[in-house]
């Protein structure tokens, strides 16, 4: 259901900034709203306190928010939607992302690597996918032994020493004597 909501009200911001031609200034909003409720969580409290009565909340969403954040905000407090704020905002940054074609890379790796080696695994994402641009993410796992696993999107390739031992340990498992 969260999905849902979150998709419904990120599509319908997404649209909107389209058929204003504004994608641009309304990223710049969302990220920098995303930035505001995430150094404030008392402020998600607030909006998600149930004895607190909903025109009281619109009212605070008025007085802090200015803009087209703020009527999107209205709504999305009107409708009992503030819960999934926070889904509906990364939907829509993710929408305006693939229509500039930038993908977003997650990389997990069992040990650090250098610039060079970041640079190659760019490259390569780039040349065997239809992106224009990646936004790379680098992360150390200790668990993954070596090796690798890249996600994008949802797809994943897990080319790490512990996903090989896991199947072979599978595959010694079907063996019958």
């Amino acid at each position: 259901m969260a999905k849902l909501v979150s998709k419904t009200y990120g599509e319908a911001l997404f649209e909107l900034a389209v058929e204003e031609g504004k994608e641009e200034e309304f990223l710049q909003e969302i990220e920098s709203l995303k930035e505001i409720l995430d150094a404030n969580p008392d402020f998600g409290k607030l909006m998600n306190h149930p004895k607190i009565l909903k025109e009281e909340k619109l009212k605070v969403v008025e007085e802090v928010f200015k803009g087209h954040i703020s009527k999107f905000l209205h709504i999305v407090v009107a409708k009992d939607r503030y819960p999934e704020i926070d889904a509906i905002l990364d939907y829509f940054i993710d929408e305006v992302k693939k229509e500039r074609g930038i993908g977003v890379a997650y990389v997990s790796t069992a040990c650090g690597i250098d610039e060079a080696q970041k640079k190659e695994i760019e490259e390569r994402l780039l040349a065997t996918t239809h992106f224009k641009k990646m936004e790379m993410h680098y992360q150390v796992e200790d668990d993954l032994i070596g090796g690798m696993v890249i996600r994008i999107g949802d797809r994943v390739v897990d080319s790490s020493v512990k996903a090989k031992l896991y199947e072979l340990q599978r595959q010694l498992l079907r063996v019958q004597l």
